[in-house]
């Protein structure tokens, strides 16, 4: 069960951000064997003085509707998961809510499991 969270400007409707996550999600139960009925994930935005990028790193221009995901997860996803998932997340970001693949920038932080408590206090 990976955990997401989405930074973005400041300015986007509540159907846009709803339409982030929804995608994230599905993205991620598609590829990443991530459970249909466990989504988790926070957004914020931020305004144009919270938020620095490279416009233009590695040769990709990136415009102010850039979006940073982070995802956490267990540390038990193959590379080409890894892959499948990147690449499906800015497919479906790009069809809705039209996102530019461009200005989707994704980053996993892998822990292991015990580090985990869905509940209870429990691991």
């Amino acid at each position: 069960m990976p955990f997401a969270h989405i930074s973005m400007r400041t300015g986007k409707s509540a159907t846009y951000h709803r339409a982030v996550m929804d995608q994230l999600h599905q993205a991620m139960v598609e590829t990443y064997d991530a459970p249909a009925d466990g989504p988790f994930m926070t957004l914020s935005e931020h305004s144009e003085d919270e938020m620095l990028f490279g416009r233009s790193y590695l040769g990709i221009q990136r415009s102010d509707d850039f979006l940073i995901v982070q995802i956490t997860a267990n540390n038990t996803r193959t590379t080409d998961q890894k892959k499948s998932l990147y690449k499906r997340i800015a497919e479906r970001l790009s069809d809705d809510p039209g996102v530019r693949q461009e200005d989707i920038f994704i980053y996993l932080v892998e822990v292991p499991k015990e580090n985990w408590s869905f509940g209870h206090g429990e691991a």
